[in-house]
Protein backbone atom coordinates (compact mmCIF):
# COMPACT_ATOMS: atom_id res chain seq x y z
CA UNK A 1 0.00 0.00 0.00
CA UNK A 2 2.98 2.30 0.37
CA UNK A 3 3.43 2.37 -3.39
CA UNK A 4 -0.27 3.15 -3.85
CA UNK A 5 0.07 6.04 -1.41
CA UNK A 6 3.09 7.33 -3.33
CA UNK A 7 1.16 7.25 -6.62
CA UNK A 8 -1.70 9.11 -4.98
CA UNK A 9 0.68 11.69 -3.54
CA UNK A 10 2.59 12.30 -6.77
CA UNK A 11 -0.25 12.17 -9.30
CA UNK A 12 -3.23 13.05 -7.08
CA UNK A 13 -5.06 10.07 -8.59
CA UNK A 14 -6.15 6.82 -7.03
CA UNK A 15 -4.16 3.94 -8.56
CA UNK A 16 -6.03 1.03 -10.11
CA UNK A 17 -4.66 -2.00 -8.31
CA UNK A 18 -4.59 -5.21 -10.30
CA UNK A 19 -4.60 -8.30 -8.14
CA UNK A 20 -4.34 -11.91 -9.21
CA UNK A 21 -6.62 -13.00 -10.74
CA UNK A 22 -8.29 -10.00 -12.31
CA UNK A 23 -10.80 -9.68 -15.12
CA UNK A 24 -8.41 -7.31 -16.92
CA UNK A 25 -5.85 -10.15 -17.05
CA UNK A 26 -8.42 -12.45 -18.61
CA UNK A 27 -9.54 -9.90 -21.19
CA UNK A 28 -5.93 -9.24 -22.16
CA UNK A 29 -5.31 -12.98 -22.59
CA UNK A 30 -8.50 -13.40 -24.63
CA UNK A 31 -7.39 -10.58 -26.94
CA UNK A 32 -3.86 -11.93 -27.19
CA UNK A 33 -5.04 -15.40 -28.21
CA UNK A 34 -7.92 -14.15 -30.34
CA UNK A 35 -10.58 -16.13 -28.49
CA UNK A 36 -13.99 -15.17 -27.15
CA UNK A 37 -15.10 -15.33 -23.53
CA UNK A 38 -18.08 -17.54 -24.45
CA UNK A 39 -15.76 -20.46 -25.13
CA UNK A 40 -13.35 -19.84 -22.27
CA UNK A 41 -13.50 -20.81 -18.62
CA UNK A 42 -12.00 -20.00 -15.26
CA UNK A 43 -11.40 -22.93 -12.92
CA UNK A 44 -10.64 -21.91 -9.36
CA UNK A 45 -11.04 -22.72 -5.70
CA UNK A 46 -11.62 -19.20 -4.35
CA UNK A 47 -15.12 -17.81 -4.80
CA UNK A 48 -14.22 -14.25 -3.85
CA UNK A 49 -11.27 -13.97 -6.25
CA UNK A 50 -11.18 -16.66 -8.94
CA UNK A 51 -14.92 -16.89 -9.56
CA UNK A 52 -15.52 -13.13 -9.29
CA UNK A 53 -12.77 -12.40 -11.82
CA UNK A 54 -14.15 -15.04 -14.17
CA UNK A 55 -17.68 -13.65 -13.93
CA UNK A 56 -16.46 -10.09 -14.50
CA UNK A 57 -14.64 -11.24 -17.65
CA UNK A 58 -17.70 -13.11 -18.92
CA UNK A 59 -16.07 -16.54 -18.63
CA UNK A 60 -17.66 -19.87 -17.81
CA UNK A 61 -16.79 -20.29 -14.13
CA UNK A 62 -16.03 -23.58 -12.38
CA UNK A 63 -15.56 -23.77 -8.63
CA UNK A 64 -13.44 -26.72 -7.50
CA UNK A 65 -14.06 -27.87 -3.94
CA UNK A 66 -10.70 -29.63 -3.56
CA UNK A 67 -9.04 -26.40 -2.43
CA UNK A 68 -10.20 -23.53 -0.23
CA UNK A 69 -13.96 -23.31 -0.86
CA UNK A 70 -16.67 -25.65 0.36
CA UNK A 71 -20.38 -25.89 -0.46
CA UNK A 72 -21.39 -23.88 2.61
CA UNK A 73 -19.30 -20.93 1.44
CA UNK A 74 -21.23 -20.66 -1.83
CA UNK A 75 -24.38 -19.51 -0.01
CA UNK A 76 -22.51 -16.53 1.49
CA UNK A 77 -22.16 -14.79 -1.89
CA UNK A 78 -24.79 -13.15 -4.13
CA UNK A 79 -23.16 -14.63 -7.28
CA UNK A 80 -22.68 -18.25 -8.28
CA UNK A 81 -20.21 -20.17 -10.41
CA UNK A 82 -21.71 -21.88 -13.46
CA UNK A 83 -20.48 -25.25 -12.24
CA UNK A 84 -19.36 -26.66 -8.88
CA UNK A 85 -17.25 -29.83 -8.86
CA UNK A 86 -15.36 -31.77 -6.22
CA UNK A 87 -12.08 -32.12 -8.15
CA UNK A 88 -10.58 -30.97 -11.45
CA UNK A 89 -10.71 -34.57 -12.68
CA UNK A 90 -14.52 -34.30 -12.52
CA UNK A 91 -14.38 -31.98 -15.53
CA UNK A 92 -13.94 -35.05 -17.70
CA UNK A 93 -17.60 -35.89 -17.01
CA UNK A 94 -18.63 -32.60 -18.68
CA UNK A 95 -16.52 -32.87 -21.82
CA UNK A 96 -18.11 -34.38 -24.87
Amino acid sequence: MAIAAAVLGVFSREPYIVGKPNSMMFRSALNRFGVHSEGTGMIGDHIDTDIVAGIEAGLHTVLVLSGIADRAEIARYPFRPKLVIDAVADLLDYLS
